[in-house]
């Protein structure tokens, strides 16, 4: 007997809450940094990510659960009370995780920082339909509740095959409603899936996404200065000499995939800045290898 194909990606490109794009929120290592993120963009104000009392920062991993679990909302066709919910071990699969023990681990841990981690605007998150940026503090996720399954129940599974890995755990999440109220305005930045997850490198990953940030304002180029790039991905790197580096395995990738049609680094009177001439990318989001 044929069992199942496993569950395959349904939202191929998936929009994303445009004004959390632009900020930066996840460390790009999973280090146990547990210092704030302090931003302060050119047009002025303060943005802060303030981890939870004996946690880090969100790190990379969260960074892909993050994009997941919007995915997800999506795909469920964005339910108006932010709930989703999911098996540990699939959504592990999505994201092309092995499920072990450790990685249970990681994902719990993953979820409740996102529940814990505090994001600080003064004057720099912007919701669609005001004139006014948000003041306050939220977070991506405003409850996390995972019930691990009885042992009773994970004996059950072994007789199905089907159902050959247990699963130690169902998840209920809730999206913050200050994401989604983006999200549901349009106010959003598109993201390929399939691209995304293709990019090996965190950093690769972080620069795809304010890339799109700059489609959606209808940017066919992107310029920045290395110093404020550095600030808004973030790195904690500050010579350019360093950047560079750090940046350079990112650019191939990004060339390599089509999402940029060419990476222009240069030296101008006030220090360095590099250039981005994005890539046209067909309806279906797919771009020109």
């Amino acid at each position: 007997m044929k069992h199942a194909a496993p569950r395959r990606l349904a939202a191929r490109v998936i929009p994303l809450d445009r004004a959390f794009e632009a900020l930066p929120v996840f460390r790009l290592s999973d280090s146990a940094d547990d210092a704030a993120i302090t931003y302060s963009p050119e047009r002025g104000g303060r943005w802060r990510v303030l981890p939870s009392p004996g946690d880090r920062l969100p790190g990379t991993f969260d960074q892909d659960v993050y994009i997941e679990i919007c995915r997800r909302f999506v795909e469920s066709a964005s339910p108006a009370d932010g709930c989703i919910s999911f098996t540990l071990h699939a959504f592990l699969r999505s994201i092309g995780r092995r499920a072990d023990g450790r990685t249970y681990e990681q994902l719990r841990s993953a979820l409740n920082r996102l529940l814990r981690t505090s994001l600080e605007s003064t004057g720099t998150y912007w919701i669609a339909g005001t004139n006014a940026p948000f003041e306050g503090r939220f977070s991506i996720l405003t409850s996390v509740a995972i019930d691990r399954r009885r042992v009773a129940d994970r004996d059950q599974l072994a007789l199905f095959p089907a159902f050959a890995s247990p699963e130690p755990g169902d998840a209920t999440i809730t999206l913050s409603p200050i994401i989604r109220s983006n999200m549901n305005a349009g106010f959003t930045s598109s993201l390929s899936v399939p691209h995304y997850q293709a990019l090996s490198s965190p950093v690769a990953r972080r620069l795809y996404r304010l890339l799109e940030v700059a489609r959606s304002d209808e940017h066919g180029t992107w310029t920045m200065s290395l110093e404020a790039l550095a600030e808004q991905l973030p790195l904690l790197q500050r010579y350019p000499s360093h950047l560079q580096r750090v940046l350079q395995p990112a650019h191939e990738m990004l060339l390599a995939s089509g999402i940029v049609r060419d990476i222009q680094t240069s030296r101008t009177d006030d220090g360095w800045e590099v250039t981005y001439s994005l890539a046209a990318r067909s309806a279906s989001g797919t771009f020109p290898s």
